[in-house]
C-alpha cells in the first residue's frame, strides 16, 4: 500500500510539472506583427517616403517598463544592388550590414516618462545597431564622451521642441492621423573626406517632415556624418549608407509589437488558458479601424531639385511635395495579415505559439491606398472610440499545430485565477524615471560656444518638465559633432535661414489626407523664438525630468 501511495504521489508530481499547477499564474507576453503588402514601386523613387498613420493608445493602461510596441511604421534602407536582402556581413564577406531609418510612433522600454498615449522617435540605426539616434540629443548610450548616436540628429524647426524622451502627442488622442515623411534636403554638400580620412561622406540630409493639426513642415535631420562615420572602421563599406545612397522604394510597412504583458494558467483538467492586458484599436464610423493611408514614395524632383536650385540663387522653393515626383503605393488585394504569438519561457525553453487572429480580426484593403482592420463583433467590444480585443484565450492542438484561440470570459474556468486579475497585476516593473540630462562642463559642446538665450521650461502632458535653450542653428551640439568646419557650418546657417524665412509651420508640405482628422502634438511642444531670434535659431532640450 505504501509503495502504491508513493507511486501515485510521484505520478501526480510528474503530471503537475508537465501541465502546471491549477491556478498558478505564469508571466507570458504577446508579440508579433501586423503586415501589409504593396505592389512593387520602381526603384527610381529613391528620394524618401510619406504616409498617414492612425495614432492611438494601443493599451488601455500602461503596464510598466517591459511594454514595447510601435504603431504602423516602416523601415527605410539604402539601395544597394549587391545586398538586396540587407544581410549582416563581416569585413571578410563584404556584407553591407543593417542600417535604417525606422522609429516612428509607439511606446518603448527606453521611455522615462511614458503614458498610454504614444510618442514619436526618429530611430536612425547605423551599422548593425552600433549607434542609434532618436532625436536631437537622444539615442544610444549614457556616456557623452563616447558618442553612440546622441549627436546624430540636428534640430531644424524653430517652432517644435523635441524632448529627449520623444515627441508627445496631445493626451486623449484617439485615432487621429499623423502625416510623416522623410525626404533628403541638400543642406550639407557631399565631400571626399570623413573625419580627415580619404573616405567620402554623402550629402543626403534625411529630413523628418510632419503634417499635424498644430505643426506642419520639417523638424530635424540626420547628419550625413552620422551614417558615414561607420566607414572609418569599415572602409570597404564607403558609399553604401544613407548619406550617399537613395532609399529603397519597396519598404516593409508593418506594426511591430515586441512585448505586451499577459498571464497564463492551467485548470484542473490540464487545459491551458491565457489572459492579456486590454488591447484596443481606434474605431471608425463603420467599426473598422483604419491604420494606414497614402503610403507614397518620391524621386528627387519632388523637393531636392527645387531646393537645391533655390540655395544656389534660384526662385524660392515652396516646400510642397504634393504631386511632382510622387508615386502613391497601391495595396495588393491579398497577402497581408497579422502574426501575433504568445511567448513563454526563456533561453532554449522559450516557446512562441501563434494566436489565431482570424477568430476576431481581419486585415482588409478599404481602397488602393487605405489599410484597415475588420472585426468580428461577436468577439470584440465595440465602444464609441475604440474596439477592445478579446482578453481571454484557450490553447488548442499540440506541437506545431498548437494555437491560441480567443474565447469568451465565461469559457475560462474561474479556478485558473485569470478572472481575478486587475490592470495592476499586468504591471511587470516600474519605468526608469530618472532625468534625461546633458553635459554642463564649460568646455563641453553644450556650453562652448553655447546657447544664445535661456533657460526656458515646458511642462508636458506626460507630466515631465523640459528645460531648453535657444542655440544659433550652426552652434547646436549635433552640428559641432558632424565633421563640419566653421566655414561649412556658416554655409549651412545661410541655407537654414532661408528655410526659416520662407517655410512656416502652418503651410502645406505633404499632400493632404482624404479621411479623418489630423492628430495634435502636445501644445506645450509648440514654441515661439525669442525676439530677435525668429530666424536662424532653434530650441534644444538640455534636461527632462519630473
Amino acid at each position: 500500500m505504501k509503495k502504491t501511495l508513493i507511486f501515485i504521489t510521484s505520478l501526480f508530481v510528474l503530471i503537475s510539472a508537465s501541465m502546471g499547477v491549477t491556478g498558478e499564474l505564469e508571466k507570458v507576453n504577446v508579440g508579433g506583427y501586423i503586415l501589409t503588402a504593396y505592389e512593387d514601386v520602381p526603384e527610381s523613387y529613391g528620394g524618401g517616403y510619406s504616409m498617414y498613420t492612425a495614432i492611438w493608445p494601443f493599451l488601455e493602461t500602461h503596464p510598466g517598463k517591459f511594454y514595447q510596441s510601435g504603431l504602423m511604421g516602416t523601415w527605410m534602407y539604402a539601395q544597394n544592388e549587391g545586398n538586396p536582402s540587407r544581410k549582416i556581413g563581416s569585413d571578410k564577406t563584404g556584407g553591407v550590414g543593417y542600417s535604417t531609418i525606422e522609429g516612428g510612433t509607439g511606446v518603448w522600454r527606453s521611455n522615462h516618462f511614458p503614458t498610454v498615449t504614444p510618442k514619436f522617435q526618429m530611430g536612425g540605426v547605423t551599422l548593425n545597431f552600433n549607434r542609434w539616434a532618436n532625436g536631437p540629443g537622444s539615442g544610444k548610450g549614457k556616456n557623452w564622451n563616447n558618442d553612440l548616436g546622441r549627436y546624430g540628429v540636428a534640430q531644424l524647426s524653430p517652432w517644435l521642441l523635441f524632448p529627449p524622451d520623444g515627441l508627445n502627442f496631445k493626451q486623449g488622442t484617439s485615432g487621429e492621423y499623423l502625416g510623416r515623411a522623410y525626404l533628403p534636403l541638400p543642406l550639407i554638400p557631399a565631400k571626399e573626406t570623413t573625419a580627415g580620412k580619404d573616405l567620402p561622406t554623402g550629402g543626403n540630409c534625411w529630413t523628418l517632415f510632419f503634417n499635424s493639426k498644430n505643426f506642419k513642415g520639417p523638424v530635424a535631420f540626420f547628419t550625413p556624418y552620422y551614417f558615414s562615420q561607420e566607414t572609418l572602421e569599415h572602409p570597404h563599406l564607403s558609399g553604401k549608407f544613407l548619406d550617399s545612397r537613395p532609399s529603397r522604394s519597396n519598404r516593409q510597412v508593418q506594426m511591430e509589437t515586441q512585448y505586451l504583458p499577459a498571464r497564463r494558467a492551467y485548470d484542473s483538467q490540464g487545459e491551458l488558458y491565457a489572459r492579456t492586458t486590454v488591447m484596443q484599436f481606434p474605431r471608425n464610423a463603420d467599426t473598422n479601424s483604419i491604420l494606414i493611408h497614402q503610403n507614397s514614395c518620391y524621386d528627387k524632383s519632388a523637393l531636392w531639385d527645387k531646393v537645391d536650385a533655390w540655395f544656389n540663387g534660384g526662385p524660392v522653393a515652396s516646400g510642397e511635395f504634393v504631386d511632382t515626383g510622387r508615386y502613391v503605393c497601391k495595396l495588393k488585394d491579398e497577402s497581408y495579415g497579422a502574426a501575433w504569438r504568445i511567448f513563454s519561457g526563456d533561453g532554449k525553453a522559450k516557446q512562441k505559439v501563434p494566436i489565431e487572429i482570424k477568430s476576431f480580426m481581419r486585415p482588409i484593403r478599404l481602397d488602393e491606398v487605405t489599410y484597415a482592420m475588420e472585426w468580428d463583433e461577436s468577439m470584440v467590444e465595440v465602444g464609441e472610440d475604440y474596439v477592445k480585443l478579446p482578453q481571454y484565450y484557450h490553447l488548442r492542438g499540440e506541437g506545431k499545430e498548437a494555437k491560441w484561440f480567443a474565447v469568451k470570459k465565461d469559457a475560462v474556468p474561474e479556478e485558473t485565477g485569470l478572472h481575478a486579475l486587475t490592470a495592476k497585476d499586468f504591471n511587470d516593473a516600474k519605468n526608469d524615471s530618472s532625468p534625461h540630462t546633458t553635459p554642463t562642463e564649460p568646455e563641453s559642446c553644450w556650453k562652448s560656444p553655447g546657447p544664445s538665450s535661456g533657460p526656458f521650461e515646458a511642462r508636458l502632458g506626460d507630466g515631465s518638465l523640459v528645460t531648453y535653450y535657444w542655440y544659433k542653428f550652426c552652434d547646436q551640439p549635433a552640428l559641432l559633432n558632424a565633421d563640419l568646419s566653421l566655414q561649412e557650418r556658416e554655409e549651412l546657417q545661410r541655407k537654414v535661414e532661408l528655410l526659416h524665412r520662407h517655410w512656416k509651420k502652418d503651410q502645406e508640405y505633404l499632400a493632404p489626407q482624404n479621411l479623418g482628422e489630423l492628430v495634435e502634438f502636445d501644445p506645450a511642444l509648440i514654441v515661439t523664438p525669442p525676439a530677435g531670434m525668429e530666424v536662424g535659431y532653434v530650441p534644444i532640450a538640455t534636461k527632462q525630468s519630473m
